[in-house]
């Protein structure tokens, strides 16, 4: 998704979900399942959630965006928590079946890319990040670096986060033969923390002091840019992303009531809280 269409691309979103109208009706119990980027943020609205509304009872659940959707399209789920769009083959599944996804984008979340913390590297051209993870490019001192292996890891391929790195830095081009796949950012950042030559990437909420984040360039050089949520907000950092819940039409008015709260003031205190960049 370009930058430069995101924000009305959001605007659009919240118009479409407050077109579904009515007042909130509560709930008794939802499910939600899907991006383990947004495990934190579900996780953390739902306790408050819960602790608001006595009645309701909310389970959360990580596995990849993919996990979520195919749940979604499977009814075995209320709400598919992703970090990618819905693909058009997923639609129209749900559209043979006689059911209508709704998008609704709750946050945004910068990609940061990370390696470790004795790595002499501190910034990278797009360019230079495709070579890496494509494997035209194998050892850090052709980027500047000590003569070292890289190491690069990535997330599984049900991951919308391998997706959209895949899509936006790699520009569509196949990752690396034999690349390490990790099923969660956890294991991503263990990984990262004691791999002295490794490098992947993460959400923008996971970064913490065990691993190095890199500045990035998307102007060849001229500019890099560090991943911070300030900089995601004004949209210098060029790895940004929306984060979604889809639900199915017809359940709309279960779902509702945690939905408006998400973009409540209460909701988007927790984006912020989290490291997750607002849409209100």
């Amino acid at each position: 998704m370009k930058r430069t269409s995101l924000f009305a691309v959001i605007a659009t979103a919240l118009l479409t979900l407050g077109a579904c109208g009515g007042e909130s009706k509560k709930v008794e119990s939802i499910s939600i399942k899907g991006s383990d980027t947004m495990l934190p943020l579900s996780q953390k609205a739902a306790e408050k959630f819960m602790a608001d509304h006595a009645e309701a009872t909310i389970t959360v659940t990580g596995g990849g965006s993919g996990v979520g959707i195919s749940a979604l399209l499977e009814g075995t789920t209320d709400l598919a928590q992703s970090s990618r769009k819905m693909k058009f083959d997923e639609e129209q599944k749900m559209e043979n079946a006689g059911k209508h996804a709704v998008e609704a984008i709750v946050a945004l979340d910068a990609l940061a890319v990370v390696i470790h913390p004795s790595n002499t590297v501190n910034k990278l051209t797009r360019e230079q990040l495709e070579g890496i993870f494509t494997g035209t490019i194998t050892n850090w001192s052709e980027v500047g670096g000590e003569n070292l292996k890289i190491v690069p890891y990535a997330r599984e391929t049900s991951s919308g986060t391998y997706e959209f790195f895949k899509e936006s830095v790699l520009k569509n081009k196949n990752y690396i033969n034999g690349i390490m796949s990790m099923p969660a950012t956890g294991a991503i950042m263990q990984s990262v923390s004691q791999t002295k030559g490794a490098i992947a990437y993460v959400g923008l909420p996971y970064l913490n002091a065990s691993v190095q984040a890199v500045s990035v360039s998307y102007d060849e050089g001229k500019t890099f840019v560090a991943p911070t949520v300030e900089n995601a907000k004004n949209q210098t950092y060029p790895i940004v992303r929306p984060l979604f819940y889809y639900y199915e039409q017809g359940n709309t008015e279960k779902v509702k009531p945690f939905i408006d709260y998400m973009f409540s003031e209460t909701g988007q205190a927790f984006v912020a809280e989290l490291g997750y960049i607002t849409v209100k």
